[in-house]
């Protein structure tokens, strides 16, 4: 039986989204590994507003159930103000009872980002994702240094998760060390995915 791995993402830009679909592709390198894509909607100002029960574009709208069918899960943000994005937070604010019950315990879990500029707060941002995560006891899975894209690269790409870096205005496209290691990320994570699924 093939392992499902949620890749769960918030974008704005689409830098994001880029980033999720790569990962995926990483992952779906891995025979025995299957993806489910999806984005969390984004927040209103005022709380009355929501937002349509489908997205105009891009991946289908999460749900918790998501999360408890998965067997990994790959998490990617925007950096903002070196911390993910609001409604990432909010989405993963109501899962409580998941993790009351450890729904989430001993699964693995990788994050990512896109940020304007340089050091923008990549590494903060990824770090913050991984905070909740480690609450609900999942297994954080990083990119090592026997990626040689990772010393390399002179765009993004952290030993913390994949990253993109992105422009003042956007304009900037995924470099090939950036996409290197998205996949490599996708595929770290799924091979550990794998491993614990089989076990020893």
């Amino acid at each position: 039986m093939d392992s499902e791995i949620l890749v769960l993402y918030y974008s704005r830009s689409g830098h994001t989204a880029q980033m999720a679909r790569l990962v995926a592709r990483g992952i779906e390198e891995v025979p025995g590994c299957t993806v489910r894509l999806r984005q969390v909607p984004p927040v209103a100002p005022v709380t009355e507003t929501a937002a349509p029960p489908v997205p105009d574009d891009g991946a289908p709208y999460a749900t918790v159930d998501d999360l408890i069918a998965c067997a990994g899960l790959a998490l990617g943000s925007p950096t903002r103000f070196g911390n993910m994005a609001a409604p990432l937070k909010h989405f993963l604010d109501g899962t409580g009872a998941l993790w009351a019950s450890g729904a989430l315990a001993g699964k693995p879990a990788a994050v990512f980002t896109a940020t304007a500029t340089m050091h923008g707060g990549q590494e903060s941002t990824l770090l913050s994702m991984m905070l909740p995560l480690l609450h609900h006891g999942m297994l954080i899975v990083g990119l090592p240094y026997t990626e040689p894209a990772l010393t390399a690269t002179q765009s993004g790409g952290t030993p913390y998760g994949a990253s993109h870096v992105t422009g003042a205005q956007g304009e900037r496209a995924i470099s090939e060390d950036e996409r290197t290691l998205a996949r490599a990320l996708g595929r770290r994570l799924a091979e550990v995915t794998r491993k614990l699924a089989v076990g020893p």
